[in-house]
């Protein structure tokens, strides 16, 4: 109710904390225990704002039914998450909690792209892209109208993707129409209501014009801080394929990667390779050997060789962890290589 109050300028102002029953001066300690207590609890699948992804479970996404869980004043805590995540931003503190990578695009008014969707539902992803790999005379076969299907709690319910769209029969010549507007359901609309508060709350800290600087990776890990990466468990917890299956880690390219990952890469460029293979800089707490997945099983960090005439660059899986590392001539040429497909990932520039 604190928060909520307060206005702009206050928001901007020095906060200082009190824990009720503590002896304690706030001196920095306090406020970031305040940060991360809050944004754990706001961030808790339990309490029915927020769920874990339905693949990476370290990625956090709204609930569209979060009116269920908390009826009377669910949009309150959306602002007022934005409040705090601003306020941290603002105050150089960390939050507990990573989002799914669409969510950093909509605080960064990015264009959000089928890439995302499959970050965040591959299941659905697949079933649209197997839609545009058919023979387009068949897509009338389908009987598909611009509705989706959505459960809650259980409950199905039809929703319309457009106006009318119960009586809008997809075809060959509107199937880009539809594909639209069902990504655009998918990652904006069902929650829509939910991200408006989370970025009104954002922007009563932090003016929108002061994030274009960024792109959607730096401010993952300015509001999540750079991750404790253990280099060593990440080597012992990397599976090796394509060429690199037989020497494995012995093999030439593969030692001069780690030797780059190791010596020449900060912390930074070592969280920005996490994310460029697995869309997410977070480190699972029990080490790279429970790294999951898009489907939300195990699967371990992947070097993939590839002939450098195939790929001239590294590319990244991030639904398998999986990198396909060209087996390039010289350790110099895959430091150059590798380090400019991962600072130039995140705006979705085809290096190519």
């Amino acid at each position: 109710a604190a928060v909520m109050s307060l206005g702009r300028d206050d928001l901007r102002k020095i906060w200082r904390f009190e824990f009720m029953g503590e002896v304690g001066v706030d001196a920095g300690g306090l406020a970031r225990e305040w940060f991360q207590l809050v944004t754990e609890q706001i961030f808790d699948p339990d309490n029915g704002l927020w769920l874990s992804g339905d693949g990476n479970q370290m990625n956090m996404r709204i609930n569209p039914a979060s009116e269920v869980s908390c009826p009377e004043d669910h949009l309150v805590y959306f602002r007022f998450l934005g409040r705090v995540m601003g306020k941290a931003l603002f105050d150089q503190r960390l939050v507990s909690g990573h989002m799914t990578r669409h969510m950093y695009k909509h605080m960064l008014g990015w264009p959000v792209t089928f890439a995302d969707l499959e970050l965040v539902d591959e299941e659905y992803y697949q079933q649209l892209k197997k839609i545009t790999e058919m023979d387009p005379s068949q897509v009338e076969f389908l009987c598909l109208d611009f509705t989706t299907q959505e459960d809650v709690l259980g409950v199905k319910k039809t929703v319309e993707l457009i106006p009318d769209g119960a009586n809008v029969e997809v075809t060959t010549d509107n199937l880009p129409e539809y594909l639209e507007a069902c990504l655009k359901y998918r990652m904006l609309d069902r929650t829509k209501p939910q991200m408006t508060e989370l970025l009104l709350g954002f922007f009563d800290v932090i003016p929108e014009p002061l994030l274009t600087v960024f792109d959607f990776q730096e401010l993952e890990l300015l509001m999540c801080g750079l991750p404790t990466i253990d280099v060593d468990d990440w080597m012992a917890n990397t599976n090796y394929t394509g060429d690199y299956e037989q020497k494995r880690a012995s093999h030439k390219v593969v030692r001069w990667f780690w030797d780059i990952v190791r010596d020449d890469f900060d912390h930074e460029m070592r969280a920005r390779l996490l994310q460029f293979v697995t869309a997410t800089s977070g480190v699972p707490s029990r080490g790279f050997s429970v790294l999951q997945g898009n489907d939300g099983n195990i699967k371990k960090f992947t070097i993939h060789g590839v002939d450098p005439k195939t790929y001239q660059y590294p590319r990244a899986h991030t639904c398998f962890n999986r990198i396909d590392l060209p087996t390039y001539g010289s350790k110099k040429l895959l430091a150059e290589r590798l380090k400019l497909a991962v600072t130039t990932s995140a705006t979705g520039f085809d290096i190519e």
